[in-house]
């Protein structure tokens, strides 16, 4: 049998933001989605603050190609337990943040994938989340797009929210995370500052 995770333990305190780092196929993306609920543990459990989550785990995901960017906007909204004036109040700072106006009536299935990340990204984050959790998405998209994205994150930390993300770019890392988990085949192998952790996983990657 393969265990995508295997022994998996840690905290993470409220308005921290940690970073998951490892090789590919190390189980961070597949952690996040047992955080977010998508997947639940074969073994023990997942213990979550009370209040809203929201999860930018792929482009477009929650998405749906046949409506428009203000009908997704809508639709992930209300999935969300908004009311229709909560919609409307947010709706337009959402728009305004993907700053793809222009496009917001077109089918999703006509949006670049950059488009979608700047969408997805404007609704997970606008709303205000208590925990917010991010995978390589920002990886996606413009210098700026990604700028703004950081700055977005480092508004939310200050309000308190809890932000985990996945990403291979080290000086993202290095900006945004008081600290970092480090998984290897699906175990926990490190778990501390940013510096020390970042030092073992070039440690790991250079010798394979």
């Amino acid at each position: 049998m393969f265990w995508a995770l295997r022994g998996v333990s840690f905290r993470i305190q409220r308005g921290e933001v940690v970073g998951i780092i490892g090789r590919n196929g190390s189980g961070k993306s597949t952690l996040l989605r047992v955080i977010c609920g998508i997947y639940g543990p074969d073994r023990g459990s997942v213990m979550l603050p009370t209040g809203r989550v929201s999860a930018l785990l792929e482009l477009g995901s929650g998405f749906r190609d046949e409506l428009s960017g203000m009908e997704n906007i809508r639709l992930a909204c209300a999935i969300q337990g908004f009311s229709s004036s909560e919609i409307d109040a947010i709706i337009e700072p959402i728009i305004s943040f993907s700053g793809i106006e222009e496009f917001i009536d077109q089918p999703i299935r006509t949006y670049s994938s950059g488009m979608k990340a700047r969408l997805g990204f404007a609704v997970a984050s606008v709303v205000e989340p208590d925990v917010l959790l991010i995978d390589e998405v920002l990886a996606v998209g413009d210098a700026g797009f990604r700028q703004r994205c950081m700055t977005r994150i480092e508004q939310l930390v200050a309000g308190d929210t809890t932000v985990v993300v996945v990403s291979h770019n080290t000086a993202e890392l290095e900006r945004l995370c008081s600290r970092l988990i480090l998984l290897e085949r699906g175990i926990v192998i490190m778990d501390g500052a940013v510096k020390d952790v970042l030092e073992r996983y070039q440690q790991i990657t250079a010798s394979t």
